[in-house]
């Protein structure tokens, strides 16, 4: 983005939603798999 950019267009608020999700997503996935890791540890093979 350069100086005097609208960072309020559509494709903007598109590109920071997106952004943001997949931030709330991994931090999901990640609190998911610190509180399984106790319970299940993994197979020896």
């Amino acid at each position: 983005m350069g100086r005097g950019d609208n960072r309020r267009t559509w494709k903007m608020r598109r590109k920071k939603r997106q952004t943001k999700l997949k931030a709330r997503t991994k931090r999901k996935i990640e609190a998911a798999k610190s509180a399984k890791k106790p319970a299940a540890p993994a197979k020896k093979k």
